[in-house]
C-alpha cells in the first residue's frame, strides 16, 4: 500500500484513525477470565466493532510477547482477524546493526507479513536501510514521541540552536520516499508541528498522544495535515477500555465513533 492508496481509504472511510490493539488482562471488563486466550475473544470483538471507522490497526507487541510464546500465537492470530483493506503497523520499535535488523525485517515484513514496523533510528542508517529494501512496506521512524522523557534527548539543542528531533528528520527523509517512510509525531507537541511539516512535507505522521495523553486532535489537524491527509492518529486505551463492562465493544465502537466525527469537522478530506 503506497500513499495514495493509503488517502483513498482514508478519503473513502473518512478516517485516518489508527486502532492500538494494546491487550492488558488487568484492564480487561470483569467477565473476562484473566487468561490469555481471553485476548483473542477481546481483539475480535474489538476489530468487529471499529473496522469501518478506522484505516489501521497497530498491536504493541509488547502485549503480546510479555506471555511467551503462546502470545507470540495469539499475535500472529490477530493478525488474521485485521480485515485485508487495513494497514497493519506492527509497533515493535526495532532497530539494530544491518545483519539483524535484516533478520527483523524478515520476520515483519514476510513471515508476519505486516505492512509497517516502528524503527528506533538512533543507531543511524545501516539499521534503518534494510527495512526499506521492501516493496510496499513501510518504516515507521521514531521522530518526536509523546512520552514526558522525550525531552531528555529529543529536545535537546546542537551547536547552532537546532533540537536533536529535527536533524533525525532531515537525515533520515533522505533514506527512503513518502511512500516508504512514515514518522511517529506525538501530539502532546502540537507546537513543534508546522515546523516539523516544513521539514517533512510529504510524508505521513503516526500520531499517538491523542486522548489519554492529552494531545489535541484539533491542533494535530491545524498544524499537521498535507494534501494526502498525511495523519494516522492513534488511540489506543481510550477505545479498547471505554467500558469495564459486558458492552466493551459498543463502547469501544461508540469512542471510535467519536473520534471519526471529529476527524470529519477537522479535516477537508
Amino acid at each position: 500500500m503506497n500513499s495514495n492508496q493509503l488517502f483513498k481509504r482514508i478519503q473513502a472511510k473518512q478516517s485516518f484513525l489508527c486502532i492500538g490493539l494494546d491487550p492488558d488482562l488487568d484492564r480487561f471488563p470483569a467477565h473476562f477470565p484473566r487468561e490469555p486466550q481471553s485476548i483473542l475473544l477481546f481483539n475480535r470483538a474489538i476489530i468487529e466493532a471499529t473496522k469501518d471507522l478506522c484505516v489501521a490497526y497497530k498491536p504493541n507487541l509488547a502485549f503480546y510477547e510479555a506471555l511467551g510464546s503462546e502470545g507470540w500465537a495469539i499475535f500472529e492470530a490477530t493478525l488474521e482477524m485485521i480485515p485485508d483493506d487495513h494497514l497493519i503497523i506492527a509497533d515493535a520499535k526495532r532497530g539494530d546493526i544491518g545483519n539483524t535488523s535484516r533478520k527483523y525485517a524478515d520476520a515483519f515484513f514476510n513471515q508476519l507479513n505486516c505492512d509497517a514496523l516502528t524503527i528506533a533510528p538512533y543507531m543511524g542508517s545501516d539499521s534503518v536501510l534494510p527495512f526499506l529494501e521492501y516493496e510496499n512496506k513501510w518504516v515507521v521512524l521514531l521522530g518526536l514521541t509523546s512520552n514526558k522523557g522525550s525531552q531528555d534527548f529529543q529536545s535537546q539543542l546542537l551547536e547552532g540552536g537546532q533540537p536533536l528531533f529535527e536533524k533525525v528528520l532531515e537525515t533520515a527523509k533522505e533514506w527512503g520516499s513518502p511512500d516508504q517512510l512514515m514518522f511517529v509525531i506525538g501530539a502532546t507537541h502540537p507546537e513543534s508541528f508546522a515546523r516539523i511539516r516544513e521539514i517533512v512535507p510529504d510524508h505521513f505522521f503516526l500520531v499517538p498522544g491523542v486522548g489519554a495523553q492529552g494531545g489535541s486532535l484539533q491542533a494535530v489537524c491545524e498544524y499537521g495535515m498535507n494534501e494526502k491527509c498525511g495523519l494516522l492518529i492513534n488511540s489506543s486505551r481510550g477505545i479498547l477500555y471505554a467500558s469495564n463492562g459486558e458492552d466493551f465493544a459498543d463502547a469501544a465502537r461508540a469512542a471510535a465513533k467519536e473520534l471519526q466525527e471529529q476527524m470529519c469537522r477537522y479535516a477537508n478530506l
